[in-house]
């Protein structure tokens, strides 16, 4: 059986920054239920499948501007203590 995630998700999950429409690599592996952990060694381990229009992480500039917007703290249970990668389009796809 496939599941199927509704549009609705995934579309909340989308973010622009740097003018660029991105996920960020906890909710990637949310939406494929893995760890952010895993995901980000996977991603470590081919970074050469990932070059900067597909991949970048996140500036300390950036993260800071991003939980703002959002009011999420240091101490963030869901994982936000380290900068996250931001996968675009093309990055979601790999």
């Amino acid at each position: 059986m496939t599941d199927i995630i509704p549009t609705e998700t995934i579309a909340a999950r989308i973010y622009l920054i740097r003018g660029i429409k991105v996920m960020l690599d906890r909710d990637l592996a949310e939406l494929y239920e893995v760890e952010t952990a895993q995901l980000k060694r996977a991603v470590r381990r081919n970074i050469d499948r990932f070059p900067d229009d597909f991949m970048f992480d996140l500036t300390r500039k950036e993260l800071d501007n991003w939980r703002c917007q959002f009011g999420t703290s240091n101490r963030d249970k869901m994982g936000l203590r380290h900068k996250p990668m931001a996968f675009t389009e093309q990055g979601v796809a790999i």
